[in-house]
């Protein structure tokens, strides 16, 4: 019979003077200092070591046979023990100690407290106490997170630390990686969805480059989805707001037999939106989904396990349409004298804080995605694992915007630009496709906790074939387009991650990433709808490059409960191609823009307290990036919003962060976290400008500091070196705390929690127009509720904006655009117009949530 299990603490988590309740001797996982050890040692960030559980070895040894009855007591035997050992479990008083955070963010289960990295760590019971839905939501909880969003989710961007890439174009990669339980998705757009049944994310800061590759070159989401239960059973939860959101989930999990475990969820959410669409009576800037997220574990043998993960989902946003806050009275509509302002934006009050729009055609995106993902664990003697992790996915996307923002016949009163009527009837509208198809296989060797040497090594491959095809109708003016592109990537690497106690309390950590890289695009361009669609253009080209990746670092353990680090870590993203509706013959004949490479500096102090009812983690970095890959985006003088894709000669992102979580009474838990984060552009002379109305009032000029460059083909043009990023505020400051109230004489415990967020003010434009700055807020979230004493209900209620503070995710300024400055032969004019893109939690609003269990 082998011993019982070890503490189940990871690494550097046990210590000589804590007391353990059960008499055994083996290894423990510590390296402080590491081997034999006298009789086990608790662990002072658990609660106590693991209850022993015989797997089917163990009982076939114990029984001395194969029988079918032997192994039956054995089984019974076994289930009698651990129901003795839940009870007793049950009835120990709770010791007031933080519990422990495991986190994989080097892809092995560790300690977050031992992580030599700066780590948000947002667990099942954050994510469900905020009703957290999909990735919008995040940003409120990660103060090194924020989101960009453009019209629908293939160019929405996250940011870490200030820094992600904003793109129309799939020839483009995103700076921060999305991973779920160790699959990364092909495309960002496919992680704006439904977070459905996650159990835990967690927020990697910096360049992830060595270990998750060259998506990650900036920062990481590892997610990982909830874990199967002992005993089969079924949740369920159920939401609604008073703003018109639903939500239902339900899940049923649990072992079926000895080898077999499964776990199956599905869930159905709904939101109507923050904008009213006068036209139809509906909302804008909704979004529902449909999710079906299955687990499957089978493990033949002891040291052999399969597990299987297919996914499907279905969601549409209605995104992200912004609406007008003010307008220069006087404008008409396209210089057509039948469409002023009071025809086409009738019965609109424009003024902040307007939520009125007129739209006859949608806009946003309706996707689905399917896959799945099969993981191989085989364990070797001496603790070794083997892992095999293969994946297959499939994303599909119809994306569709009204480019006219209204819903009146406009074609009929325009004209060609040669003054001729255009003969057509309708309105500006756009529609097009996203396809992407992703393949992995990792193969992945994890080396045992205990031990001097701790490392994991491992071979990648991943392909993604991406295709895009969009048609901006009709062709009038400078409006309209209709191309069709497609992009892929093969990836091959060979990586390794370790870390080298060569003192006791010391450890040397040491990683590298080789990285093969081919990519390539075919562009095409046809005629525009509603003539013939034939093809008139046609480019080809490919690239293949490899990279080396590294990451060196000390780690010095204090004592017991302290421990501080530095590392040096750098990133790669590969080549990049600007394939929009603005890629022409001279574009294709350049260079791919180049690779986008990072430096990264850390030093960390994370500190446990009060015999482990507090800890805080301290990290100061600084990351350089050269030439980042970044589209800026613009309105031409037909007000039509346009990108182009640049390549910045360098920004920095330095700054501190500060977490930390504290149990002032068993009762009370605090928690809070802070970014002071400045990113700034070190190196861009060529960058966009933004206009003012010029001193006649009649038309736009440029703002201050541009100038017309001969050396950029005599364009107006900025110098931004010293100026800050876009979406990028320099503080966000999180608080937060929960109080469980006991009840005694009744069947259940009451709990009320709050939140409070703040963050300082917010530059939207890459131009710096002073326009589209978002003013510092906070907001503040209330919640209360009862939960059952036996674990089979929670029931919940939450206030969330709870003092009504307005804001915006998104901020427009255009001015002069010829959208609406009339022009000879009427009287000219610069019309300014400004619009706001409000956020779910605009305003405040209630509701209620029921979670069960039976």
């Amino acid at each position: 019979m082998r011993r019982p299990p070890k503490c189940m603490a990871s690494a550097r988590s046990c210590w000589p003077a804590a007391k353990c309740s059960a008499s055994h001797t083996d290894e423990l996982i510590s390296p402080y200092p590491r081997g034999p050890r006298p009789p086990c040692q608790a662990c002072p960030r658990d609660r106590g070591p693991a209850p022993f559980m015989p797997t089917k070895g163990d009982i076939m040894r114990i029984t001395g046979t194969r029988t079918p009855f032997a192994l039956a007591a054995a089984l019974l035997a076994a289930g009698a023990h651990a129901q003795q050992t839940a009870q007793q479990a049950a009835q120990q008083t709770d010791t007031g100690k933080l519990e422990s955070v495991v986190v994989t963010a080097n892809k092995r289960a560790q300690n977050l407290q031992d992580v030599p990295q700066s780590i948000t760590v947002l667990g099942d019971a954050v994510l469900q106490r905020s009703n957290v839905r999909e990735l919008d939501d995040l940003p409120a909880l990660s103060p090194a997170l924020t989101l960009s969003y453009g019209t629908q989710p293939g160019n929405f961007s996250i940011n870490m630390r200030g820094v992600g890439t904003f793109s129309l174009g799939i020839g483009v990669e995103a700076d921060v990686a999305v991973i779920v339980d160790d699959i990364p998705l092909g495309m960002q757009a496919n992680a704006f969805k439904d977070l459905a049944d996650v159990h835990r994310i967690e927020v990697l800061k910096g360049p992830q480059s060595t270990l998750f590759g060259k998506s990650a070159i900036a920062g990481a989401l590892n997610i990982t989805t909830k874990p199967i239960g002992g005993p089969v059973k079924t949740t369920a939860s159920m939401l609604a707001t008073n703003d018109d959101e639903w939500r239902v989930a339900v899940g049923v999990s649990g072992a079926v037999s000895d080898t077999f475990r499964m776990r199956i969820a599905a869930s159905k959410t709904d939101y109507d939106g923050t904008l009213n669409n006068l036209t139809t009576g509906g909302k804008l800037n909704g979004s529902k989904g449909d999710n079906v997220n299955a687990k499957f574990e089978w493990q033949p043998l002891e040291n052999l396990k399969f597990t299987l993960s297919p996914h499907y989902n279905r969601t549409e946003k209605f995104c992200c349409t912004t609406a007008f806050t003010s307008m220069t009275p006087g404008g008409i509509y396209r210089n057509a004298p039948q469409l002023p302002q009071a025809v086409v934006l009738r019965d609109i009050r424009i003024a902040p804080g307007n939520r009125d729009v007129r739209n006859d055609y949608p806009t946003g995106g309706k996707f689905h995605d399917w896959g799945t993902g099969l993981k191989i664990d085989y364990g070797f003697d001496g603790g070794y694992t083997l892992s095999s992790i293969t994946s297959y996915s499939k994303y599909h996307m119809d994306d569709y915007q009204d480019n006219d923002a209204t819903d009146i016949d406009i074609l009929q009163y325009l004209t060609l630009p040669n003054g001729a009527p255009t003969n057509m009837h309708g309105g500006l509208y756009q529609y097009g496709v996203f396809n992407v198809k992703s393949t992995t296989q990792e193969l992945r060797l994890t080396s045992p906790d205990k031990g001097a040497l701790r490392y994991v090594a491992g071979l990648w491959y991943g392909k993604n074939d991406l295709n895009r095809e969009l048609a901006k109708v009709p062709l009038i003016f400078n409006y309209g387009t209709n191309y069709g592109a497609d992009a892929w990537n093969v990836n091959k690497a060979a990586y390794g991650q370790g870390s080298w106690d060569f003192r006791p309390d010391t450890s040397l950590i040491v990683g590298a990433r080789w990285n093969l890289e081919d990519t390539g695009y075919r562009f095409r361009r046809y005629s525009v709808p509603p003539q013939a669609v034939v093809q008139t253009e046609f480019y080809t080209n490919d690239d293949s490059n490899h990279s080396k990746t590294w990451k060196l670092g000390l780690e010095h353990r204090l004592n017991r409960d302290a421990m501080v680090y530095g590392t040096v870590s750098t990133g790669h993203k590969g080549v990049a191609y600007d394939l929009t509706s603005g890629f022409t013959a001279a574009l294709a004949a350049k260079p791919a823009v180049p690779p986008e490479t990072a430096r990264s500096y850390e030093l960390g102090w994370k500190q446990s307290l009060w015999d482990n009812r507090a800890m805080f983690s301290v990290a100061l970095f600084r990351t350089n990036f050269r030439n980042f890959q970044q589209s800026a985006g613009f309105f031409d003088y037909d007000g039509i919003f346009r990108t182009a894709l640049n390549s910045l000669g360098g920004l920095r992102t330095q700054g501190l962060e500060v977490e930390g979580s504290v149990r002032v009474t068993p009762r009370l838990q605090l928690n809070g976290s802070l970014a002071y984060t400045e990113a700034t552009i070190t190196e861009f002379r060529n960058g966009p400008c933004y206009n003012v109305v010029n001193a006649a009032g009649t038309g736009s000029a440029p703002g201050p500091g541009c100038y017309q460059s001969p050396e950029f083909n005599n364009t107006n043009v900025q110098d931004l070196a010293g100026k800050t990023l876009p979406n990028a505020p320099k503080v966000k400051v999180n608080l937060g705390g929960q109080y469980d109230l006991p009840l005694a004489t009744l069947p259940f415990n009451a709990f009320i929690a709050g939140t409070t967020r703040y963050q300082s003010r917010t530059q939207f434009s890459l131009n710096q127009d002073p326009m589209t700055i978002q003013g510092a807020y906070s907001i503040t979230n209330l919640s209360f509720g009862a939960t059952d004493k036996g674990g089979r209900w929670k029931a919940s209620f939450f206030i969330n904006n709870l003092f009504d503070k307005r804001y915006a995710a998104g901020l427009n300024n255009s001015i002069a655009n010829g959208t609406w400055s009339p022009r000879a032969p009427n009287t000219p004019l610069a019309v300014n117009t400004t619009e706001w893109l409000p956020p779910r939690d605009y305003h405040r609003y209630v509701g209620a949530r029921v979670d069960l269990t039976f």
